[in-house]
């Protein structure tokens, strides 16, 4: 039988593992820019995505190689904003669909004075830009 304080200084001991877990970040002065979703205030689950590919994987970006639209022309700009606006709305939904409270471009939250972990959720996105 274990005695009743060493169970107690157990439990104490991985309360206070979980609470320093579970506490949230936050990012004091954040690039806007650099996060899609989420509020960079308080946030547990952070997620990372590589903005870059998401867009290049669009069909209104593959377009533009196909058709070889040349850039800098009106179209160009039109589907590179077509694109881009996908990219985005498709990060916000996976983002709504999942746990991942705060969704920024990759390499961003490793960067900071504090490197914060993230899940890389590109894969996730591109999956999502199939469904369709």
């Amino acid at each position: 039988m274990v005695p009743r304080n060493v169970l107690l200084t157990v439990f104490c001991a991985a309360g206070l593992a979980l609470a320093a877990w579970a506490a949230p970040y936050s990012i004091a002065k954040p690039d806007e820019q650099k996060i899609f979703y989420g509020s960079a205030a308080s946030f547990q689950k952070p997620a990372e995505v590589d903005y870059a590919k998401v867009v290049k994987s669009t069909p209104e970006y593959e377009s533009i190689k196909k058709n070889k639209i040349q850039e800098g022309t009106a179209k160009y700009w039109i589907l590179v904003t077509e694109a881009s606006e996908k990219a985005l709305k498709l990060i916000k939904k996976v983002g709504s669909q999942t746990d991942y409270d705060l969704i920024a471009v990759k390499g961003y939250l490793a960067s900071l004075p504090e490197p914060i972990p993230a899940e890389d959720i590109t894969e996730s996105v591109l999956k999502e830009m199939k469904k369709k």
